[in-house]
């Protein structure tokens, strides 16, 4: 078979894509795998046991990171892959398609390539990434920022989650703490395919989204301390509220973004109030809030007024304040040159493709600096993504994952004529 002519078994992705929605089922029709839980590990067994089905030479690194590569014409496998990938772990309340389609539908690649016989001229590989949503364990992305040598790997291990378990603990607890050292695989490019989780694809009724970048990305944890006291008997005038301190955060958060426009958003996503009693004046209160740009420098002067609101906050209300940055990432630009094949792939399948930044931080991010990186983007339905409710059509899935290996295929070949 012409090599151009190749397709994608669109069923037996759907399959793949339903059976490992069943690990960590959760009502609603989503999904909870938070990472190196039980159903993380579950979740991983069955996607280790289908790349050795499909003959991949699977490797696990010293941060639970997997790669499955798939033999070059000449059998080799330890020369530089082109790989693609994403991750398996989820928020939750995830739905079945963010992160996992793209390590199933770089799955079924490898599956179409076997059925038909193909010998690349290189090795192609798939991989799923350690913790990237960094619900459990932060910073996000960490599995993949660490793989490629951003972020050291005594401080993934040492990393704590709510309840005090080390990262390394639950690592060895699931059987996943391989051999292979971090920051040793080197692709030759990567290219990863994944839902928008966004509405701009669905509202332009565009098929496709080449990623030209990631915007940057800043999680702050602000701790207010004050007093605890009766919520009835306490004067207004004398109270040290840090309840009220948060919120009052979280307002001016939505209203900094709102001033700034253009690409500025920010979310209070994570409030924990003590004692947490409805008669109770909160004697202290945790917000984290998630601030994005894709421009560095509105992203600075949007950490700087946070944490001045902050300073400000606290002073009025005599309490005393802890900063923690939880993440931080600079706005990360893809390689021009993976875009356009991208964009080109997406023509030569009739599929209308619009040029856009990600809004979400990816595991293709770790990649950028390393290697030819770019995105694939299919239509999120809603927009909706992080919620059960995610929904993705199959004719785009069909399309994205085709659009993928053939993006694939044809850095391969241009990797080879550049040696």
């Amino acid at each position: 078979m012409e090599v151009s002519n190749l397709r994608i078994n669109r069923q037996r992705l759907l399959d793949r894509i339903a059976e490992l929605a069943q690990i960590g089922a959760i009502d609603g029709g989503g999904v909870c795998r938070l990472a190196l839980t039980d159903e993380d590990k579950a979740g991983r067994d069955l996607v280790v046991s289908w790349m050795r089905e499909l003959g991949l030479h699977v490797s696990i690194d010293q941060g639970g990171n997997v790669i499955g590569v798939r033999p070059d014409g000449e059998g080799r496998v330890d020369t530089p892959a082109i790989l693609t990938g994403s991750h398996i772990d989820t928020v939750g309340t995830g739905g079945r398609y963010d992160g996992a389609l793209g390590v199933l539908a770089g799955l079924e690649i490898m599956a179409c390539l076997n059925d038909a016989d193909v010998e690349t001229p290189c090795p192609m590989a798939v991989g799923f990434f350690t913790n990237e949503e960094g619900v459990r364990f932060q910073p996000d992305m960490m599995g993949s920022m660490v793989h490629q040598g951003h972020l050291p790997l005594d401080g993934m291990l040492s990393s704590r989650d709510r309840d005090g378990v080390t990262f390394h603990a639950e690592l060895n607890r699931i059987g996943y703490a391989g051999d292979v050292a971090t920051n040793s695989v080197h692709a030759r490019a990567f290219v990863e395919l994944h839902v928008e989780q966004g509405p701009i694809l669905e509202q332009e009724e565009i098929g496709i989204g080449a990623v030209e970048g990631v915007q940057g990305l800043s999680w702050r944890e602000y701790t207010f301390h004050g007093v605890s006291n009766h919520a009835g008997t306490t004067p207004m005038s004398l109270r040290n509220d840090a309840g009220y301190a948060a919120g009052e955060l979280a307002v001016f958060a939505r209203k900094l973004a709102l001033d700034m426009g253009g690409d500025q958003v920010a979310t209070a996503g994570t409030v924990i109030l003590t004692p947490n009693l409805v008669n109770v004046i909160a004697k202290e209160a945790i917000i984290t809030i998630d601030v994005r740009n894709t421009d560095n420098d509105l992203l600075i002067q949007a950490e700087n007024q946070l944490d001045a609101a902050a300073r400000g906050i606290a002073d009025q209300e005599g309490l005393t304040l802890t900063i923690k940055s939880l993440a931080r990432y600079d706005p990360t630009p893809f390689d021009p040159e993976v875009v356009d094949l991208v964009v080109s792939c997406a023509e030569t399948f009739g599929q209308s493709v619009r040029r856009m930044p990600s809004g979400a931080g990816h595991d293709a991010q770790a990649f950028a600096p390393n290697c030819p990186t770019g995105m694939v983007f299919v239509p999120s339905v809603g927009g909706i993504s992080h919620n059960v409710q995610e929904f993705t059509e199959d004719a785009h899935i069909e399309a994205g994952a085709n659009i993928l290996l053939h993006t694939l295929l044809g850095l391969a070949e241009k990797s080879v004529e550049q040696q």
